[in-house]
């Protein structure tokens, strides 16, 4: 293993976005040192949360041979959204004539398994359980509650939704057809998420509902949830049963001002995933937005001028640039749905609803926003 004064590059954060990271950087040959705690994180081993991940994502995933397996990496065929009037749109990945599914539902589980197993045996990672005395450039991969981004004094601009997440597993009586159904609701977005492979028949949930509203749905006992959760989803699945724990995050958008940067005493710094940025999650959207961070990065380092270090910040600016105009269109486009369904004057509901029927008719549009979700271009 390498000695601390070799690493060339210091990734702070073991989740998905760091360990892929550093797996990316130790192709390109550098030294990585991956900082993450001793103890396996909180929740790893029944976490019940799921990810919808894009082409981009996938390819970059089985670049590195960390794809899950079928059973727990489910592709998406379709995707119905529903109003709360009437207000109806419909994705179907056979009509995109691409030849791939519209996204693939992904175990989080799973996926953080087969990265871990990856680093161990990547010589050119060290893992540790404190930061290297020094690297060329510190990337910061550490989640929306960064203590490093504290201590390098970069400000998160944060707009909390007012909102809570709250995600389980659930068994249903019907398979869910490789379907992936959202409902948008007043002041809620109730989500399933085919999981289990093709014929399954369990979805992971995400139910964003008031914040004021969270306690009580988080007490209420498992027959109480899954009535809930029947009754919002309109019966699609049938009776429904709790397959797994639950849990709970507050929802927020926020963004650093700054994504890259140098500091007297730690030198030059990247942020990436959600140390960098987060997004309402009814576009399933924010694991892709991280790791299209990572790919820039990557890229931008590859690409960079042989006499330049990989702490150059000329050549992080470029990685700046170019993830904050990628992200700028996904920022608006989640909260402005967010905004649009979080109130219930009668005046907006009638807007809302007549806007996804127009949408559901549009054509070349729909079929651009599909594209774009699904990571393919052209």
């Amino acid at each position: 293993m390498p000695s601390p004064s070799t690493f060339d590059i210091c990734v702070r954060g073991g989740g998905i976005v760091g360990r892929t990271l550093a797996l990316l950087l130790a192709r390109e040959r550098l030294q990585v040192a991956l900082v993450q705690p001793a103890t396996p994180r909180q929740g790893e081993s029944s976490d019940v949360r799921a990810y919808a991940l894009n082409a981009a994502s996938r390819q970059l995933l089985e670049g590195l041979r960390c794809w899950p397996d079928p059973a727990e990496a489910t592709a998406v065929q379709a995707m119905q959204v529903f109003g709360d009037e009437g207000g109806e749109v419909n994705f179907d990945a056979a009509r995109q004539g691409r030849g791939m599914p519209l996204a693939w539902i992904v175990d989080v589980a799973a996926l953080e398994k087969r990265l871990a197993e990856a680093v161990r045996y990547q010589p050119q990672i060290e893992v540790l359980e404190q930061p290297p005395a020094n690297a060329a450039l510190t990337v910061v991969c550490e989640g929306r509650a960064s203590s490093t981004r504290a201590e390098l004094g970069v400000a998160y601009d944060t707009h909390a939704y007012g909102q809570t997440a709250i995600a389980t597993r659930l068994q249903c009586e019907r398979p869910h057809g490789q379907v992936a159904r959202q409902w948008l609701l007043q002041g809620e977005v109730l989500a399933f998420l085919p999981m289990g492979g093709a014929e399954g028949q369990q979805v992971a949930v995400v139910w964003s509902v008031p914040q004021e509203r969270a306690a009580a749905s988080l007490a209420l006992d498992d027959a109480a949830f899954t009535q809930a959760l029947e009754q919002t989803s309109q019966g699609a699945l049938g009776t429904l049963q709790v397959a797994g724990e639950r849990a709970a995050w507050p929802l927020q958008l926020a963004q650093a001002r700054h994504f890259v940067g140098a500091h007297a005493a730690a030198g030059s710094w990247a942020l990436a995933g959600d140390a960098a940025h987060t997004v309402h999650p009814l576009a399933g959207q924010g694991l892709n937005l991280g790791l299209g961070d990572v790919a820039e990065l990557v890229a931008q380092l590859r690409a960079r001028d042989g006499w330049r270090s990989v702490g150059d910040v000329h050549v992080l600016r470029r990685y700046e640039r170019a993830r904050k105009t990628a992200l700028a269109a996904m920022r608006l486009a989640t909260d402005g749905l967010q905004q649009l369904f979080a109130h219930d004057a009668p005046a907006l509901q009638g807007l809302r609803n007549w806007g996804m029927n127009g949408f559901e008719r549009s054509g070349p549009l729909k079929r651009w926003v599909a594209r774009q979700a699904m990571g393919v271009r052209g």
